[in-house]
């Protein structure tokens, strides 16, 4: 007997011995590390701590995030109204009570609510559209300026009867405005019960002339909350205070204003709950499945317990181990759990299978200790190569630039260490007290029989078939793609997501912007410039694209505006408030007026008079009515006179607020490159990316982060390949001293892997952060199959391997992992969803290349013929 096998037995032999003291010890310390981990584990969910800071994009990342902190983790609050006037009402009130939150958000940005913006406003419109407006405000004059000496329903009933009544100035001005005003009332008529859900007159619209665009109802509140990245929700506490304001002030859609966020906090927290919230249907479904399984495999519910118990206390230990050594988990090595699981109970699988076979053919009162250490012979070699192996690959994440990659294998390679101590030592202790009369019979089936003479006496066949489908998956090897945008692993029915893809055709909205540090505003003016000449960039903006162009034609006719407006900000005389009674008998002589309307007033005198009659002619409803229809004037008004105020604007007037997000305290600038092309494709995000860079290699932001991250994470996780497949294979010949064994295990593995790529390009399933991780993963926990029909061809010196419990071990440690891992496929995240789908595809592809593949190989390369018996 080999050594190793002795130490072996001997352990198991006292093991057995020990059994209860050993399952108390056990027991206890599983109580102290779940209560050490549950007590001190932490989640850092900073996907950008996730990867090396030496790569560059992150430390041009980190040098543009010292610039400029504040414009980092931030989100957008997407305002939508069903008027102008809502939308700056209602993001005007939201930015003031942000503001005064500052344990929530440390920064909050509105350039509209800024007096820079609302006094300066005009300069920035184009030239032509300030001189339409200049038309349009000269049409309005007459009607403003009657409404400025008597702002009430009193003021307005008497302009739009003089209008209805033929005057042609009037009526010129109230044509464009009878129909809003109609729109109005008829709102109001339609939510008396409630008239804060009416639709108010928006005076912003009849100023501006024409409907308003999609644009035009939108305004942005970006903000910067204070994260915890010590909470699963780092975020949580600011958007939660978001969603609370929206309700306390009104903006909410029952009262015309939608409100939504978005942005990578806002986006990474709903991936987040999109995960949680599935994980609770996948992790049953896995515990279904994999506990279904089992018992279909081990058909005895102690046997089950036995493996589940050992499973469960190994995952304790594994998780102390991860407290410990890393402190906190990140969104990637949080996934040792899953693996620790599926390799665990392959172990488990392995033992008690081989138990059961080995309890089928002892007796006495010595039967037990006989089947234990008869067991141990005979897997616990491979066992002990299988978790060897299985480290290798998990340790030869180590050396990558991935962090969360790195962190994962170091917590997995150590968990299959302890794996290993405890299904040897906890399961066997448990399998001390089976009772004998669990035994097993021979484990041959007339289907695995089948199989086995068509695998024994075709082999050559078999492996053809092989060597063909092997070639056909190198030719598609090209064929396979990385998508390296992480909004597609999003959910897109999230609100997040949604509303960014809604937002791609809003020309304020460039999720894809580069953003490059240059030592000062000089040095960036220059570099823009030679930006703005490659094909592959739109503009490039510095702080001096803020300092409005045409000034001197602008203000000129700013001033020519503020010359026929001064009746409206200064009127002859005003008249006193109306009073209730006024206001009722303004109404009534309006409504007497519309009757018998001819001409271009006649349909939105109908629709008016239609309105008015629904309307119940209460002193609620006719104040109602006066704040519907003129409570949005005063506002628009001042917004109008401060506009009118605007002068000469130089980069020094600029404010404070703007100018800190292009030009740091230390005087360095900053410039925003706009690509030409829509970037959510990958192909134009890798042109503009390699564009900027060439002319700027210190450029960062969204698609060089992207781009860059991809290439790490690809970069890395080829490297990792590299290693798990050199390491494993060192192993393999170091520990089964031959080159041709070796080169078996490792047959079905690489038919595998190219079987798994070919599947990706077959089914269009593109590799992403999330299911890139296959490859590698590969190696590790498909090893062990070969390793056991290795193991077991040369012990029992036959290739009778379908009559004897190692193949149907195999085979039901591949369902129980796929098992775990299809469910991930039912996840409604689509990362998690696609890496769940790509394993179980590549768990079974392995599966059928050790039962089918391997046998023939074993055949062909010359080991013994077929015995007449099952070999035990």
């Amino acid at each position: 007997m080999h050594a190793g096998h002795r130490l072996l037995v001997r352990w198991i032999s006292l093991v057995q011995r020990l059994a209860a003291p050993i399952l108390v010890f056990s027991l206890l310390a599983t109580l102290a590390a779940g209560y050490g981990t549950l007590s001190n584990i932490g989640i850092n969910t900073s996907t950008t701590d996730m990867l090396s800071e030496d790569l560059p994009f992150r430390r041009n990342d980190k040098a543009l995030s010292d610039a400029f902190p504040q414009s980092t983790n931030t989100f957008s609050i997407v305002i939508d109204a069903q008027t102008p006037d809502l939308a700056e009402d209602s993001a005007r009130r939201l930015f003031h009570e942000l503001t005064a939150r500052p344990e929530l958000f440390s920064h909050v940005f509105y350039p509209e609510a800024e007096d820079y913006f609302r006094r300066h406003g005009l300069l920035y419109l184009d030239l032509d559209e300030l001189d339409r407006l200049s038309d349009r405000l000269a049409e309005a004059q007459p009607l403003l300026s009657a409404l400025a000496e008597d702002p009430s329903l009193r003021g307005l009933s008497l302009l739009l009867r003089q209008a209805l009544d033929g005057e042609e100035e009037a009526a010129a001005a109230v044509a464009p405005a009878l129909t809003k005003i109609a729109a109005a009332v008829e709102s109001l008529a339609a939510n008396q019960d409630n008239p804060e859900r009416a639709l108010a007159l928006s005076w912003r619209e009849l100023l501006s002339g024409g409907e308003p665009t999609e644009e035009e109802r939108r305004k942005f509140v970006l903000v910067k909350p204070v994260l915890d990245f010590g909470s699963m929700e780092p975020a949580s506490r600011a958007i939660e205070a978001v969603r609370g304001l929206a309700g306390e002030l009104g903006l909410i859609e029952e009262r015309g204003v939608r409100l939504r966020m978005i942005g990578s906090a806002v986006m990474f927290q709903e991936e987040l709950r999109s995960v949680a919230d599935s994980m609770g249907l996948v992790g049953l479904i896995s515990l279904v499945l994999v506990i279904g399984l089992l018992a279909f495999g081990l058909r005895s519910l102690f046997m089950v317990a036995a493996t589940l118990i050992t499973l469960f206390m190994g995952l304790v230990w594994t998780a102390f181990f991860a407290t410990v050594v890393v402190g906190d988990l990140n969104l990637i090595s949080v996934a040792f759990a899953v693996l620790f699981i599926g390799l665990s109970v392959d172990f488990g699988i392995h033992f008690v299978l081989r138990f059961q076979e080995a309890e089928g053919h002892v007796s006495g009162a010595s039967g037990l200790g006989d089947a234990l250490r008869e067991t141990v012979q005979g897997v616990g070699g491979p066992l002990v190569l299988c978790a060897v192996a299985a480290a290798a690959g998990f340790f030869s994440f180590l050396p990558t630039s991935y962090r969360g990659l790195s962190e994962l294998g170091l917590i997995s390679g150590a968990g299959m260490f302890i794996a290993l101590f405890a299904n040897l030592t906890v399961l066997p202790a448990i399998l001390s007290f089976s009772p004998l009369h669990l035994r097993r019979g021979p484990f041959a089936h007339p289907r695995r029989e089948r199989v086995e003479r068509i695998v024994m006496h075709h082999p050559r066949g078999v492996l053809l078939g092989a060597l063909v489908l092997g070639i056909g998956s190198l030719a598609l090897l090209p064929s396979a793609w990385f998508d390296d945008d992480p909004i597609n692993l999003r959910d897109p029915e999230s609100e997040s997501v949604a509303t960014l893809l809604d937002l791609l055709d809003d020309s304020r909205v460039e999720p894809y912007s580069a953003d490059i540090l240059t030592p000062n505003l000089a040095s960036a003016e220059a570099l823009a410039a030679r930006l703005e000449e490659l094909p592959e960039v739109e503009t490039a903006m510095t702080l001096g694209d803020f300092v409005p162009t045409d000034q001197e034609n602008k203000l000129a006719l700013i001033d020519e505006m503020g010359v026929f407006l001064t009746p409206v900000f200064q009127p002859a005389e005003r008249v006193s408030p109306p009073s209730p009674a006024e206001q009722r008998a303004a109404v009534e002589a309006l409504r007497g007026s519309l009757d018998g309307v001819t001409g271009t007033l006649a349909p939105g005198a109908l629709r008016l008079a239609a309105a008015l009659d629904r309307l119940e002619p209460t002193e609620a409803a006719l104040d109602a009515l006066d704040r519907a229809l003129l409570g949005g004037l005063p506002a628009r008004l001042e917004s109008l006179g401060l506009a009118l105020e605007a002068g000469e604007v130089t980069l020094d007037d600029l404010p404070a607020q703007l100018r800190a997000r292009s030009l740091a305290a230390d005087g360095r600038a900053k410039i925003e490159v706009i690509p030409r092309e829509n970037l959510h494709e990958a192909g134009a995000r890798r042109r503009f990316v390699e564009a900027v860079l060439r002319v700027a290699p210190g450029a960062a932001g969204a698609p060089v982060t992207i781009t860059g991250a991809g290439r790490a994470v690809v970069d890395a996780f080829a490297e990792a390949a590299v290693y798990a497949v050199v390491l494993i294979t060192l192993l393999l010949l170091v520990l089964l001293r031959s080159v041709r064994d070796s080169l078996l295990v490792l047959a079905p593995l690489i038919l595998a892997a190219l079987l798994t790529v070919a599947a990706t390009v077959v089914l269009s399933i593109p590799f992403n952060f999330a299911n890139v991780i296959v490859l590698p993963l590969l190696f590790g926990l498909g090893v062990a199959g070969g390793i056991h029909i290795v193991f077991r061809a040369r012990e029992a010196g036959s290739l009778r391997l379908l009559s004897t419990s190692t193949p149907r071990a195999v085979l039901f440690s591949a369902l129980t992992t796929i098992g775990s891992f299809w469910a991930l496929a039912l996840s409604s995240h689509r990362g998690m969803a696609s890496m769940g789908l790509l394993l179980s595809i590549a768990i079974t592809l392995s599966m059928l290349s050790t039962l089918v593949v391997l046998p023939a190989l074993l055949r062909v390369t010359g080991m013994p013929p077929r015995a007449e018996h099952p070999t035990h």
